[in-house]
This record gives structure tokens, C-alpha cells and sequence, in this order.
């Protein structure tokens, strides 16, 4: 399967969406798949907006290999 940061290396363009401490609803999670979003998840933590960001920045540059 595709990884958080599979189009980071190719130069395609990546959008994140940061959703509210309740998780994005449902209907907002199909939009966003029949719009050819790729739907990843950090695992069952909860971070706060300020941090959530920059935690899916690092895993983009990680899964692209720009920390080797």
C-alpha cells in the first residue's frame, strides 16, 4: 500500500487534513476519498492541533526518505 509520504518523493503535491478532537465525520471522510484522497491515520492517539501538524510533517519526510 501507499505510505504517508509515497507522493512526496515523486514531487505530487500532498495535502493534510487535520480534523477536530473527535475525528472527521464520516461523511466528510468519503468526500474527501471520492475525491482521490489517500486516508491515513496517525494510530488511536489524540493530538493537539499545534502538534498534529508538525507529527504528520515528520512522518511525510520520513515515509520520503529526507532524513536518510
Amino acid at each position: 500500500g501507499a505510505g504517508v509520504g509515497a507522493g512526496a518523493s515523486n514531487g505530487t503535491s500532498i495535502l493534510v487534513i487535520i480534523g477536530p478532537e473527535g475525528g472527521l465525520a464520516v461523511s466528510e471522510v468519503e468526500k474527501a476519498r471520492s475525491c482521490g484522497a489517500l486516508t491515513v491515520s496517525l494510530g488511536p492517539r489524540i493530538l493537539r492541533t499545534e502538534t498534529a501538524g508538525l507529527a504528520c510533517g515528520v512522518a511525510v519526510l520520513y515515509e520520503s526518505g529526507d532524513f536518510s
